[in-house]
C-alpha cells in the first residue's frame, strides 16, 4: 500500500508541476502578446504613413513620392521599409532631378501582403509594375538594395521596355549556404510561426537588433542617420512575417533568377562594398558582372559593408545619373484612354 500510495503521490505531484508550468508559460505568452501589441501600436502612432496608397490586383500598397522629372523607383531590402531611403538621404537628393517613388514592398511598412500569394521576386515585380502603371509611370530606372535587387531584376526580365535601367546595390544574386536563413525563417511557418511573431519573436528581435545592424554596417560603425529608424516598426508581427518569408525564400529565389540572368537586356550598374558580410561581393556582385550580365558596369567600394547607400549615397546618385545619361530621355508611351479624357476635359464635356 505504501508503495502504491507513494507512486500515486509522485504522479500527482508531477502532473501538478507540469500544470503549473503550463499555466506560467501561458501567462508569459499572454504578457508577451500584450507587450508586443502595445509597442506595435505605439510605433505606428509615432510613424504614421507619410506617402500615398494605391490598390492594384487586390493589394493595397504604400509608397513615398518626391520630386519631378524622369521616374526613379527605389526598392528596399529585407527587414526595413521605404523610409530607409529617406534616412540615408538618397530619396531627397534624387528628388532634385527625378520623380522618385519608393515603395513599401508587400508586407513591409504599410503595404499589404496577402497570404494567398507566395511573394517571389517575380510576383512582387509584377505587382509593383502594375502599381506604377496605375499611378501614371510608363518607364523608369529601378534601384534595388539587397533583397530589392532580385525584385528589380525580375522586373527587368518581365518588362524590359518599361525598365530603362537597373542600379543594383549590395545584392544577393547566387545561392549559397546561409545560417541566417535558418535562424530568421521560423516566424513564417504557419500556426507555430504565427504564435512566435505575436509573442517571443519580436522580443528576441529587439535583443538581437543592435548586433544585426552592426553586422550590416560593418566594418564601418552604424551610421548616425540610421538611428532614426523606428525599431518597432520592423518588429511588428506583420512585418516579421514578411521578413521571415523573404529569408526563407532568399536561396531558392536566387537559384531561380540565376538561370535567367543571360536573358536580361536592360543595362545595369552593380555596386557593392568589398567588406559586405551579408552578401559577399565576390560570390555575388563580381560574379554577376563577369558571368551573368555582360553589359553591366561594376563599381566596388573598398572597406564598405552592406549598407552602401548610407556609406556613399553620393556614389549611388552618381551611378543613377550615369545610368540616366546612358539610356537617354524617356519616350512617353501613348495612353489613348488618358488622351481621350484630357480632350474631353479641355472641351468641357
Amino acid at each position: 500500500m505504501n508503495e502504491t500510495y507513494r507512486s500515486t503521490y509522485i504522479r500527482s505531484r508531477s502532473s501538478g508541476l507540469l500544470g503549473s508550468r503550463t499555466v506560467l508559460a501561458g501567462l508569459g505568452l499572454l504578457a508577451s502578446f500584450l507587450y508586443v501589441q502595445a509597442r506595435s501600436r505605439k510605433a505606428e502612432r509615432e510613424n504614421p504613413p507619410e506617402g500615398k496608397f494605391v490598390e492594384v490586383d487586390g493589394v493595397r500598397l504604400h509608397y513615398l513620392e518626391r520630386g519631378e522629372g524622369p521616374a526613379l523607383v527605389l526598392l528596399h531590402g529585407n527587414g526595413v521599409y521605404s523610409k530607409d531611403f529617406e534616412y540615408c538621404g538618397l530619396l531627397e537628393k534624387a528628388a532634385e532631378r527625378y520623380r522618385v517613388i519608393a515603395f513599401d514592398r508587400p508586407g513591409f511598412g504599410y503595404s499589404e501582403r496577402p497570404r494567398s500569394t507566395v511573394w517571389t521576386p517575380e510576383n512582387q515585380a509584377c505587382l509593383l509594375h502594375h502599381a506604377l502603371q496605375e499611378i501614371g509611370v510608363d518607364s523608369a530606372i529601378v534601384v534595388g538594395h539587397s533583397w530589392g535587387t532580385m525584385v528589380a531584376m525580375a522586373m527587368g526580365l518581365q518588362v524590359p521596355d518599361f525598365v530603362r535601367g537597373l542600379v543594383l546595390l549590395s545584392g544577393y544574386y547566387y545561392p549559397s549556404v546561409r545560417l541566417d536563413v535558418v535562424l530568421s525563417s521560423p516566424p513564417a511557418i504557419p500556426v507555430v510561426g504565427d504564435v512566435m511573431r505575436y509573442t517571443v519573436s519580436p522580443l528576441l528581435g529587439r535583443l538581437m537588433w543592435r548586433g544585426v545592424i552592426k553586422r550590416a554596417f560593418s566594418p564601418l560603425p552604424v551610421d548616425k542617420k540610421f538611428d532614426r529608424f523606428p525599431v518597432w516598426m520592423a518588429l511588428r508581427p506583420s512585418q516579421l512575417r514578411a521578413a521571415a518569408a523573404e529569408s526563407a525564400m532568399m536561396v531558392p529565389a536566387a537559384m531561380s533568377l540565376a538561370r535567367r540572368y543571360g536573358e536580361l537586356k536592360v543595362p545595369a550598374a552593380i555596386l557593392a562594398g568589398t567588406k559586405d558580410k551579408v552578401a559577399m561581393f565576390g560570390h555575388n556582385s563580381e560574379r554577376l558582372h563577369e558571368e551573368g550580365l555582360h553589359h553591366s558596369e561594376l563599381e566596388l567600394e573598398p572597406g564598405v559593408g552592406h549598407m552602401l547607400h548610407y556609406a556613399h549615397p553620393e556614389k549611388v546618385m552618381a551611378a543613377i545619373d550615369a545610368m540616366a545619361a546612358r539610356v537617354g530621355e524617356p519616350v512617353p508611351i501613348r495612353n489613348p484612354k488618358a488622351e481621350a479624357l484630357a480632350r474631353a476635359s479641355e472641351s468641357g464635356v
